[in-house]
């Protein structure tokens, strides 16, 4: 007999706001957390775009010890989940008392490698790394480091799986405890926002060129649009078992009904249209649901022209005509959280449940023939939404949609 599996904590450091309350009111208001970077500029790329966001100071936070072994991602990722843990009511009790996973997803570890090379080519001698270097810089940074800041013994997993990498993480927390292998699992996604982490990228030409309005770059399903915009932070949601959460008069904001996922099979950096279809059918039969109860859909809708276009007809595909799914892409507001964005749009989509909302889809100005068939939300829309579907796409092309029920 499967359990239910139900959201009882969120928590999230954004480039919308550093908390739930601040997150919030960008959603409402349509805040961009979108600007421009000048060293960017000074090192060569060609677009200056990305998210603003604030390292958090944790210096009287944490011991010493636990802060050299974070790197820039794990920081946001602390911050994020201790906010979660606080609103689930969770404290260092709870964890010596019972078994609590994790699986963030977490794809790069950019600064500390190459401080590391830079540091041996340098100096000639590996042990005036620190000791700090390895922990930072290993893919798998976040869960290690949080598992012991929070005194972690269930499942301790690193889920990379590009700019899917957060969705996969509560996709299969949700199924770990759907199937009884955990009662609790702290899931969510981190990502960097350094320069260094996104040549690469910048490279293939992928970012957004409209430096003059930074805040108009990111133009999900929009005809102008012409790229997206690198961004980051954390975001984490505690998964509970229902009857678990129920006995321990946990907040219950939401129940997790469906995970679907797929590979495109095809082309390593260009996504098709017919893994986020199949992706999204996983979803919708997972969670026995109707397509045409569902109320509102988050997409991965990143801004650049193929694949905003291919999801597009994907939807269309699954939900056909019915106007009354509303999307809206929070891209839109925040650009590519990539690694973290699959949690934090759950998150996000969580918040306008609670609040009876939709946020704007902002710079969606002129469809395109693909998205001129979807119900794309332009601007913040008084809602009840109960049934909420959620993309995450991501290179080598990995696909996940996620289905929650407000609760």
């Amino acid at each position: 007999m499967t359990k239910r599996v139900v959201v009882t904590g969120i928590g999230v450091y954004s480039v919308l706001g550093k908390n739930l309350e601040a997150v919030l009111d960008s959603l409402y208001h349509g805040k961009s957390g979108i600007g421009f970077d000048p060293e960017r500029k000074e090192m060569g790329f060609r677009s200056g775009l990305t998210g603003i966001i604030e390292r958090p100071i944790l210096k009287g936070v944490l011991p010493r010890r636990m802060r050299i072994g974070l790197a820039e991602q794990g920081e946001y990722a602390y911050v994020s989940t201790k906010e979660a843990l606080d609103y689930a009511g969770i404290d260092e009790d709870y964890f010596l008392k019972n078994d609590v996973g994790i699986l963030f997803g977490n794809d790069s570890s950019t600064i500390p490698v190459i401080e590391a090379i830079d540091g041996v080519r340098e100096k000639k001698d590996t042990t005036l790394l620190g000791s700090g270097s390895i922990f930072q810089s290993m893919n798998s940074t976040v869960t290690m480091n949080l598992s012991v800041i929070f005194k972690l013994r269930g499942v301790n997993i690193t889920i990379s799986a590009a700019c899917a990498s957060g969705a996969h993480a509560i996709g299969l927390g949700h199924h770990f405890i759907k199937h009884g292998m955990q009662e609790m699992i702290i899931c969510g996604g981190a990502q960097e926002v350094n320069a260094y982490s996104m040549g690469s990228f910048d490279g293939l030409s992928a970012f957004s060129i409209r430096e003059d309005e930074p805040t108009k770059a990111s133009r999900p399903f929009d005809a102008g649009r012409d790229g997206l915009v690198p961004s980051g932070g954390a975001a984490t949601v505690i998964l509970e078992e229902y009857e678990s959460a129920k006995k321990r008069g946990a907040p219950i904001l939401a129940e997790v009904l469906g995970y679907g996922f797929s590979s495109d099979g095809n082309h390593i950096s260009v996504p098709n249209m017919e893994g986020p279809t199949k992706a999204l059918s996983m979803a919708i039969k997972d969670s026995k649901v109707n397509v045409n109860d569902v109320d509102y859909i988050n997409p991965h809708a990143t801004s650049t022209p193929v694949g905003d276009a291919n999801e597009a007809k994907a939807l269309h595909n699954i939900f056909g005509t019915n106007k009354k799914v509303k999307i809206s892409a929070t891209k839109s507001m925040t650009g590519h959280e990539m690694w973290m964005g699959g949690a934090s749009e759950i998150i996000y989509s969580i918040l306008m449940m609670k609040n009876d909302f939709i946020a704007p889809s902002l710079n969606f100005e002129t469809p395109d023939e693909f998205s001129a068939k979807l119900n794309i939300i332009p601007k913040t829309t008084s809602a009840k939404i109960n049934l909420v579907v959620s993309n995450s796409f991501g290179f080598g092309g990995t696909n996940s949609s996620l289905v929650i029920r407000k609760m």
